[in-house]
């Protein structure tokens, strides 16, 4: 009976010494400033060396409705190049109406100018960019969906170009002041591209009648007649993105003016054609791309044909079409089973050529594939997301933004204690800098979801220390707070 007494004592205080420590657990992951003084008597701290290895990314990231549009050139020193080029649709403003008053009273077309709403801008600012404007051309897959990737390639044009400009993304925020008879306004934060007045003409060629020519009968003719506009950039022109609101319906639009005979005398008006189906901002049946290419070069290009499995630099650049870092801790295979009071996985930001005009991206991301790299999982325990948005909720505690130390950190505890328990594989990690990203919730899963990081596409590139770099100080690893059972 004693020695039954004593038994059930003993496995009584275990199990409290097990709620303990889980409570300990939960609770640091709350705040760091509960983390158990480092004392080397019952608290321990370890740094595990990591293995890195640049990888680029196949993304698959798709154009939803509200993004804003990439539009330019960037030349990287270190990473390389990027295209982005835009497609669109547009329509009248107004269905079952002929929008230039009537056909017998048009006395001519003055112009044609294509404006787009301007939003941001990354890369060298100050550098001249050239663009031209075409038809997208009625056979080229074209159709209305905002759901193309962004690693598609262009689709194709037809004809001349109907318009050029050149500019410099800096000179987008400047005031303008456009005057015109009997209408002087002053507009910024808009790009304004002169086209061909023939497109002016053809529209107003468009009837209401149910027919081939009925244009303005409804937005499926209209569109079934001109399929829409292609902003490209000129080759070898500029060093910058500028991201556009295709659906700011005030700054983003295609105005005709035109001269039209009212009551005997000649009066100038103007009509406009904006990116909406139906009425509707937000329309899934928008038909808009943004194609953006990009071409490794610089040491990032050297990184990836090195063929070794452990850099010595990690080299992130934004997505789509960007890179990724591969992170393995072989370390934990050996690591005795413990109570981990806090993970920090520390990737120490370098300095690179060019970095004052080609900044890091806002928020950098981590999450796990599986062993063979073929899936890739959310840390479900150590992000939570906003169930609204699919933004992270708890960013301040996960990490992934550039620190004042100038390292970035995230803090994967509760992983790291499920690799110790063989719960989970101690499978690579994946670091990057996605613009959404799409997971699996778990290994096995069929439910994903999807992660807004990055407000914008192909924004920011970073370099940071890889496991192999010869400063310890430099090197990725990760630190370790723990007891031991």
């Amino acid at each position: 009976m004693r020695l039954y007494t004593r038994t059930a004592l003993a496995f009584a205080a275990f199990c409290l010494l097990l709620t303990a420590c889980r409570r300990i657990n939960e609770a640091t992951t709350l705040g760091s400033e509960l983390i158990p003084a480092v004392d080397n008597v019952s608290t321990f701290e370890k740094v595990l060396d990591v293995e890195t290895d640049n990888r680029a990314a196949n993304d698959t990231t798709r154009m939803q409705a509200g993004d804003d549009a990439a539009l330019g050139n960037l030349n990287d020193p270190v990473f390389g190049s990027t295209t982005a080029a835009v497609f669109f649709n547009l329509v009248p403003a107004n269905n079952g109406t002929y929008p230039f008053f009537n056909k017998d009273s048009i006395v001519g077309i003055d112009s044609v100018v294509l404006s787009l709403s301007f939003r941001a801008a990354y890369g060298d600012t100050t550098v001249l960019q050239g663009v031209k404007v075409f038809e997208i051309a009625g056979n080229s897959g074209f159709a209305d969906s905002p759901a193309y990737r962004f690693n598609r390639p262009p689709f194709a044009t037809t004809g001349p170009a109907l318009g050029s400009r050149s500019y410099t993304t800096s000179m987008l925020n400047d005031s303008v002041i456009l005057t015109r008879p009997r209408d002087t306004v002053r507009t910024n934060n808009v790009l304004r591209i002169r086209l061909n007045n023939s497109l002016g003409t053809r529209f107003a060629s468009y009837d209401t009648l149910n027919g081939p020519n009925g244009g303005f009968r409804n937005d499926s003719i209209f569109k079934r007649l001109f399929r829409g506009v292609a902003v490209v950039p000129d080759a070898g022109t500029g060093n910058s993105l500028a991201y556009f609101n295709l659906i700011d319906a005030v700054r983003t639009r295609l105005t005709v003016y035109f001269r039209v005979t009212k009551n005997a005398l000649v009066d100038t008006t103007s009509t406009v054609f904006i990116h909406r189906i139906a009425g509707t901002a937000f329309s899934p049946d928008q038909g808009q791309a943004n194609p953006i290419s990009r071409t490794p070069g610089g040491a990032w290009a050297s990184a990836l044909a090195n063929g070794t499995p452990n850099d010595d630099l990690l080299y992130l650049q934004s997505w789509p079409g960007g890179s990724f870092g591969r992170v393995r801790i072989p370390g934990l295979d050996t690591f005795a089973n413990s109570i981990i009071h806090r993970a920090e996985l520390i990737f120490p930001k370098q300095n690179s050529t060019a970095e004052n005009n080609f900044a890091p991206p806002p928020s950098l991301f981590l999450d796990r594939t599986g062993t063979n790299g073929d899936s890739a999982y959310l840390l479900d325990k150590d992000v939570q997301l906003n169930p609204q948005n699919g933004t992270i909720a708890n960013v301040a505690l996960f990490g992934g933004f550039l620190r004042s130390d100038q390292t970035y950190k995230f803090i994967i505890t509760r992983h790291v204690q499920d690799v110790l328990i063989k719960r989970i594989p101690n499978s690579p990690l994946r670091v990057y800098a996605p613009y959404r990203t799409q997971l699996l919730l778990a290994p096995g899963a069929t439910t994903t979801a999807e992660v807004q990081v990055n407000p914008l596409q192909a924004f920011g590139r970073v370099v940071v220390g890889g496991g192999a770099n010869a400063d310890p100080a430099k090197r990725t690893r990760l630190r370790i707070i723990y007891s031991r059972i």
